[in-house]
């Protein structure tokens, strides 16, 4: 099959979107497949990649790059178009942002309720956000192709905020690799990793992965670990990626924590990370459906993560193989839920289902869901021809 690809930046560490398409190319080159990847970007080591270059004017705008990458998929002889949130002329959709209305939404939730209003009402003066609605009324104009939803949360937003049919909705929940996430590689990490970090192995590690450190509620977990630090608690939070640490160090000296937490920034391999935390923590504002989180699941960590703002907590029982918080800027509340996890049982319980939850939402089930969906359309391409 002859498959096209689009997404702006084809750099698997520039974030979860880029980093599910790389994996999943990989996927599709070992079964075959012929991959053509439209991108205004690609990731140095990308020439290795057996797949075809398609680069877009890097400058190009938004809305430039989506009629640019259409320009160059009407010159390709594909069987199917998979766009994964940039353009629209494709046979799939899938924004793996989930719906960008629903996440301005959100972020609403990062101010203060006064601020709000005003926010929202700058906010639809910008020219970012004009050129943002140009974009989603051409992406979610029914044409025939059909809408992948990553969870339910992010199928209600496709019905709620832009009209689509439900027949023309798949749900579709991401996979996560469980060979290289996988607690067999604690033998070989978790020391090394500690003994980098200045930890012993009597301190619970709480490990948090994101880049958007505000949206991903790293401010009330730092709040968390202050409740936890004034109690003497031996705990110890590792926060891997994000930017502009120095500022980040500061707000935790601050707080009176510095002892206690790490910010490790971006790495190319986040394993050894997993391998040496004891618990995983993700206050999310807004996930459409958490890579980090399945990662952490199939690394056999126990989790605590937001109930209705992470679209993998829809495949999560609360007690059973994570914990979960109602609030995600309330540190009180997630203080709480961290300190029933420096229990060494409870760790092992919740670890272990986490495990067993994340064997059943395997990348390769993820793959083999998506080539279905493929062919369904190619089929019917070929009946309408």
């Amino acid at each position: 099959m002859r498959i096209g690809l689009v997404l702006e930046e084809f750099d698997p560490s520039s974030g979860g979107l880029a980093q599910w398409t790389w994996q999943f190319c990989s996927h599709l080159l070992r079964r075959g497949h012929e991959v053509h990847v439209v991108a205004r970007r690609f990731a140095p080591f990308a020439d290795a990649a057996d797949i075809v270059r398609h680069p877009v004017e890097p400058s190009a705008k938004r809305l430039r790059f989506a009629q640019a990458a259409e320009a160059t998929l009407r010159t390709l002889p594909l069987d199917v178009i998979h766009d994964m949130g940039a353009g629209w002329h494709c046979d799939v959709f899938q924004p793996h942002g989930g719906s960008w209305a629903s996440v301005t939404g959100r972020k609403l939730l990062l101010h203060d309720p006064w601020v709000r209003p005003l926010k929202r009402w700058v906010d639809r003066l910008l020219p970012r956000h004009r050129e943002f609605q140009q974009l989603l009324r051409r992406q979610y104009s029914t044409r025939g192709q059909v809408f992948v939803a990553i969870s339910q949360t992010v199928a209600d937003d496709f019905r709620r905020l832009h009209g689509v049919p439900d027949e023309a909705i798949r749900l579709i929940y991401n996979g996560v690799d469980t060979d290289r996430f996988s607690p067999a590689h604690r033998a070989t990490h978790r020391g090394a990793t500690r003994s980098r970090l200045g930890l012993d192995d009597r301190t619970v590690v709480a490990l948090a992965v994101a880049h958007n450190f505000r949206l991903k509620g790293i401010p009330a977990l730092l709040g968390a670990v202050r409740h936890l630090v004034q109690q003497r608690l031996p705990s110890h939070l590792v926060v891997v990626g994000g930017k502009h640490l120095a500022g980040w160090q500061r707000k935790a000296g601050f707080l009176g924590i510095q002892h206690a937490v790490t910010f490790v920034g971006s790495v190319d391999d986040t394993v050894p990370y997993y391998s040496a935390a004891d618990l995983f923590v993700h206050p999310t504002f807004y996930d459409p459906c958490s890579l980090v989180l399945l990662e952490a699941a199939a690394s056999g960590l126990p989790i605590i993560t937001t109930r209705c703002a992470n679209g993998a907590a829809e495949l999560l029982t609360d007690g059973a193989d994570a914990l979960l918080v109602s609030r995600p800027g309330d540190a009180q509340e997630l203080a709480g839920k961290m300190q029933m996890l420096l229990d060494d049982r409870r760790r092992l319980e919740l670890g272990s289902a986490a495990r067993s939850l994340a064997i059943q939402h395997t990348f390769h089930r993820n793959v083999e869901e998506m080539l279905s969906l493929y062919r369904e359309r190619t089929e019917r391409r070929r009946r309408a021809a």
